[in-house]
């Protein structure tokens, strides 16, 4: 049960991650440039209000210090790699692992 709910997460994860690096390929064809957009400022166009709530919660309820170099990192990288990087923990987590010999067999 916790294995499918993974894949499912990994599933989302990947199309995020697909959708996000188009959208930046896109621009940079539009703009004959790189332009790789942090994933502060997707969020930050999606939705401003939950953004600055979740900076205010967790300041406030887990620690400033957790916000400040942890989070803002992540808001700093290109959103297709956050999203990468959570399908592939998400895949790993949602994997079967592979019988070996022995303990299919025994010793």
């Amino acid at each position: 049960m916790l294995r499918s709910f993974f894949r499912i997460l990994a599933l989302f994860a990947l199309a995020l991650a697909l959708v996000t690096a188009v959208l930046d390929i896109t621009r940079s064809i539009a703009d004959s440039a790189i332009v790789m957009t942090p994933l502060g400022v997707d969020w930050f166009n999606l939705s401003p209000s939950t953004l600055n709530l979740a900076q205010a919660t967790i300041q406030r309820y887990v620690h400033p210090y957790v916000w400040d170099p942890v989070i803002q990192t992540v808001l700093l990288a290109p959103s297709w790699v956050v999203f990468g990087i959570l399908w592939l923990l998400f895949a790993l987590a949602g994997r079967r692992r592979k019988l070996r010999l022995q303990d299919r067999y025994g010793d």
